[in-house]
């Protein structure tokens, strides 16, 4: 199957492959927008995977939400504080961030300030046991390859974000601009009038904002939404 391409990058066309135990907290994962089918959800469920950030506002009055303690590049460009409530509402339901200190957990899970790096043997297994309901489920991975490290997330349900830029009308992948991109698709994802409920579908609603490609599962690799940056 050829990428699905949206026509909207000038022309442009290019082919695309596709430390301590775990701290206890409050507060579970639930899947998100729960519509009701899904082709090839499981449960009609959808879960969105989120790395951490380095940058994190301090916590001098004890646990803050996780959402409001990350504050780097990606959950800048996410901007929770400018969301409506049905999209904050959203957001509570389908975003899982992977944390080197407490797991995965969601926005609203209570943490504190910290600096550390994930240990892989140590929240794998954790990691795991909570995600583990979900592996049938609709998932878009915004994850590094740091944190995806901890939970392989099944090929056949997940969308990959990969962000690439066209420079002389090339296509090159970009690193510095990832995590921005990331954040932009979560967004776009949480306030959109429609509910994904096929891979398709989430092509379709960032498609919307953003020249992209679709390059299905090969190789045990999972899906591959490769976003142009602009």
């Amino acid at each position: 199957m050829e990428p699905l391409w949206l026509n909207r990058c000038k022309g442009i066309r290019t082919p695309v492959r596709k430390l301590a135990p775990p701290t206890d907290i409050h507060g579970g994962v639930s899947p998100l927008f729960c519509p009701e089918e899904a082709s090839n959800a499981q449960n009609g469920a959808v879960l969105i995977l989120l790395p951490p950030s380095e940058g994190k506002n301090q916590t001098p009055n004890g646990p803050a939400p996780a959402i409001s303690v990350y504050s780097g590049v990606l959950y800048k460009a996410l901007d929770y504080p400018t969301l409506s409530a049905s999209a904050k509402a959203r957001c509570e339901k389908s975003v899982v961030i992977i944390s080197a200190k407490y797991g995965a957990i969601s926005p609203s899970d209570r943490i504190e300030f910290y600096k550390e790096k994930i240990i892989n043997a140590v929240m794998r297994p954790v990691v795991e046991k909570k995600l583990a309901p979900y592996k049938k489920d609709l998932i878009i991975d915004c994850r590094s390859s740091t944190y995806q490290a901890v939970w392989s997330a099944p090929a056949d349900v997940t969308v990959a974000i990969r962000a690439s830029t066209v420079v002389d009308g090339e296509r090159k992948v970009i690193t510095h601009m990832s995590k921005k991109t990331r954040g932009e698709v979560t967004r776009a994802l949480l306030v959109s009038r429609t509910t994904p409920k096929t891979v398709e579908d989430i092509y379709a609603i960032i498609s919307e904002k953003f020249p992209c490609a679709l390059t299905p599962p090969k190789d045990g690799e999972p899906w591959i939404l490769e976003v142009i940056a602009i």
